[in-house]
């Protein structure tokens, strides 16, 4: 019977029909705030979908997976700026993940989302696609060519740190490629060029009802260069945002089209 549910589950999430054209957010239910298990200390385990609500299985050596199995911090720990001062919370972020950051001013918003990408890379000892886009020469360059055959975690740091020096949003928008937002799967950022600055989020976990509707959580870091951290839906004040037809994704430090969501 369990093995059955799952299939419907599958069939519903994977064939969404949309109805109402002119709605920015679906009016079905919200997973409630008190779906947290405190006491957990990774993403999948820490926050729970709501009663109607469930996670669609992933394989394990995925992207997605890695990042729904991300580690975070104890529970209502502050975010750190690169110098070790803390972010004040104003309902910014619910949970921290537990993963060092240098403690120059380099690891912001996009950086993040390039460190987490690398990350899964380097532990999938998938070397030879460790490569970022620079914004400056407009070439790509190669963790292999930087690292020669030193695959050290402090070499593959050093690395990150370099790349972090010369790509920003506007490279990392050229590198993805544009999804529509109802294909929207695990590890799908939503970056937005900017002058002189843009911004960009990563889709860390997904979840989904019995009428197929889809909720998302976004992760990011910011500038000053900080810790990454899980955002809070400025519409509900949960980690869970509703899944957009058109129109905008407000996050609680940008707003973002639908059309700025891409992939690796």
């Amino acid at each position: 019977m369990k093995i059955l549910v799952i299939i419907f589950f599958l069939i519903c999430c994977n064939n969404i029909e949309y109805t109402n054209k002119t709605s920015t957010f679906s009016d079905d239910i919200i997973p409630p705030k008190n779906s947290i298990d405190t006491f957990r200390m990774s993403i999948i385990e820490r926050y729970l979908p709501a009663d109607s609500c469930f996670r669609l299985p992933v394989d394990s050596n995925s992207f997605a997976f890695y990042l729904q199995h991300l580690p975070l911090k104890k529970f209502g720990e502050s975010v750190k700026y690169y110098d070790g001062t803390v972010k004040e919370n104003y309902n910014v972020y619910s949970s921290v993940i537990d993963m060092k950051i240098s403690k120059k001013d380099l690891q912001q918003c996009a950086d993040a989302v390039m460190r987490l990408r690398a990350e899964y890379l380097y532990k999938q000892k998938k070397y030879n696609q460790i490569s970022f886009l620079f914004n400056g020469d407009k070439k790509y360059h190669s963790y292999l060519d930087y690292s020669s055959n030193d695959r050290s975690y402090n070499k593959f740091l050093n690395y990150m740190d370099y790349i972090f020096s010369y790509a920003n949003t506007g490279s990392l928008y050229n590198q993805l490629k544009s999804i529509e937002i109802s294909d929207m799967q695990i590890g799908d950022v939503f970056v937005k060029k900017g002058n002189p600055y843009g911004h960009a989020v990563i889709v860390v976990d997904m979840c989904c009802n019995m009428n197929g509707t889809k909720y998302f959580m976004l992760a990011q870091s910011y500038m000053p260069a900080q810790e990454t951290q899980l955002l809070l839906n400025p519409k509900n004040n949960t980690v869970w945002y509703n899944l957009p037809l058109a129109g905008e994704v407000q996050t609680p430090e940008w707003r973002f089209s639908v059309n700025d969501l891409r992939r690796w």
